[in-house]
């Protein structure tokens, strides 16, 4: 997973720090560090910062790698789901 932040847009709410602080960290009042090639271990953390963000500036770009770990996970989790239900 790559992320990248458009800075000029970034306003300093710092609501990625608070969701992700393993790749997000603010640097004195308005200033944003952040780690662009993010462990796959913090995707969901990474997920809600982008989600959180009031202005849009973090762009999440997916691998290929990553989803193919999406997919085989979806599998898993779907494996002995029953078809639902009796009539």
């Amino acid at each position: 997973m790559r992320l990248v932040v458009d800075l000029n847009r970034c306003q300093g709410y710092a609501q990625c720090a608070f969701l992700a602080p393993d790749v997000f960290a603010m640097h004195g009042d308005e200033s944003l560090l952040y780690n662009p090639e993010a462990a796959a271990e913090q995707r969901e953390d990474v997920a809600r910062a982008v989600a959180a963000c009031p202005v849009g500036a973090i762009l999440l770009e997916l691998t290929d790698e990553d989803m193919a770990n999406i997919g085989s996970q979806d599998a898993v989790a779907g494996a002995g789901a029953g078809s639902g239900g009796s009539r």
